[in-house]
């Protein structure tokens, strides 16, 4: 299962590095791929994460996340 977020604040490849981690650090999360030209992150869930955990670790990273 994938899901879509649409980030914002980053600026640079190493805001993405954090986004990245923030989001692989969940349980549930396999694989986070975040795109800086797009301001977007597809999350590969493994097991169910509710959208409200996936936009607080981006925001407990620093930038803002919405489920589109």
């Amino acid at each position: 299962m994938n899901k879509q977020l649409k980030i914002s604040g980053m600026s640079c490849d190493h805001c993405v590095g954090h986004v990245k981690s923030a989001l692989e650090r969940l349980d549930g999360v396999s694989r986070a791929d975040v795109s800086l030209e797009n301001n977007e992150a597809e999350v590969t869930l493994s097991d169910e994460v509710i959208d409200g955990d996936l936009i607080a670790a981006v925001e407990a990273a620093g930038y803002q996340a919405e489920v589109p």
